[in-house]
């Protein structure tokens, strides 16, 4: 008898072990299935990683029961260390894929660089099966390689091709020649998992390097805003505190374990922790609420601050934090990855922020780094920064 395509075979979560390099190919049967609703709820873990197997197993209770409306749980990078699970329906996750190739031109081969463990490499994966191509791979286990890139993009076929990356991805590639003409090769790069500096998005596309930038979470199936725009299905709203709200074809059904989740309360919505506002119908964050610096009575937004530092020429990468003060609260701090061949002192960055801001965003205290510390798919790990430099 012919599995009903409507109701998974079980009602418990199934741990999915994806592996990295060309075995992930091994993971894409399994997910077409889950799209087709013909597998149980899937929990994606990394293969090869004895302690995030334990840390997300352990969080998330693969093997108990759960809603048989869920296809995959994937977890949230865990900014508090304590992951959750955002529940997301295969109808949510093809709504996503079917938007995604609606805006960008149309369905295509994808490239993964990324973790395919994470939303954003899942999603390369199940756009894939979508578009009824298989994803080309690079190796990621070892870290990003851009020397790679050139391989991997000649091997992708199809009319259009396709992928996503991390805007540490694009900083490498930018300094490797063949690596750029690869990614000036394809029809598009979905960027996101964090912000992107400015004078990294005008290198890439004077390179003539095609630019997404995408906003969303696992809580949406990934990226749902692409260049400030939401995707068909997708809404944006903001509150009189400037949070942005999501919701949608796209929104996941709640947190694994978490019934009364205050970010699920609002029926359809999901609650953001990032502030954000609206102009002419294109969305524009400022930053994280639960990240923003109080400094002498005055708030101050990190990433407000990054986007005016990063534009000196010293700085290549920079990372805005608080640090306990005795007389203001919090004072700012810049943590700097230089250019090579140059070493920004306070005085200069201090200079250059009030030349935009004022003082009170100005930093007061200044690290240089060779890199700076990242959590999940390219997220800057500032908690790390504060344990390191309080």
């Amino acid at each position: 008898m012919a599995t009903d395509r409507a109701r998974p075979v079980s009602r418990a979560l199934t741990v999915l072990r994806v592996p990295t390099g060309d075995r992930v190919h091994d993971v894409v049967p399994a997910l077409q299935r889950m799209l087709d609703g013909q597998s149980p709820p899937l929990l994606p873990i990394p293969a090869d990683d004895d302690r995030e197997i334990r840390r997300l197993t352990d969080a998330l209770h693969p093997g108990e029961p759960i809603d048989d409306a869920v296809g995959l749980v994937v977890a949230t990078s865990g900014t508090t260390g304590i992951p959750k699970g955002a529940q997301l329906t295969a109808g949510a996750l093809r709504a996503s894929g079917d938007a995604t190739h609606e805006r960008i031109g149309g369905t295509g081969s994808w490239l993964l660089a990324l973790p395919a463990h994470h939303i954003a490499g899942m999603q390369v994966l199940l756009r894939s099966i979508l578009s009824g191509t298989e994803p080309v791979i690079v190796d990621v286990s070892g870290g990003f390689d851009p020397a790679t890139l050139p391989a991997a993009v000649a091997a992708m076929r199809g009319p259009r091709r396709y992928s996503s990356m991390v805007p540490t991805q694009l900083i490498k590639a930018l300094d490797h020649p063949d690596a750029l003409g690869a990614l000036a090769d394809l029809d598009a790069i979905l960027l996101g998992g964090a912000a992107t500096p400015e004078p990294v998005l005008r290198r890439a596309r004077e390179a003539g390097v095609n630019v997404v930038r995408t906003y969303g979470m696992s809580e949406t199936c990934g990226g749902c805003v692409y260049d400030g725009v939401p995707l068909t299905g997708v809404d944006v709203r903001i509150d009189a505190d400037t949070r942005v709200w999501l919701g949608g074809s796209v929104l996941a059904s709640g947190y694994r374990g978490l019934p009364h989740h205050p970010a699920f309360t609002a029926p359809g919505w999901f609650r953001t922790d990032d502030a954000g506002l609206v102009d002419d119908g294109v969305l524009r964050i400022l930053g994280r609420l639960d990240e923003a610096i109080s400094s002498g009575g005055l708030t101050v937004v990190p990433q407000v601050v990054e986007a005016v530092l990063v534009e000196h020429p010293a700085v290549r990468e920079v990372a805005v934090i608080g640090l306990p003060d005795d007389r203001l609260g919090q004072r700012v701090v810049a943590v700097v990855v230089p250019e090579e061949g140059f070493s920004p002192t306070l005085g200069e960055l201090r200079e250059w922020t009030t030349a935009t801001l004022d003082s009170t965003a100005a930093p007061r205290e200044l690290h240089l780094l060779d890199a700076l510390p990242l959590r999940g798919p390219g997220k800057i790990d500032r908690r790390a920064l504060v344990t390191r430099f309080s």
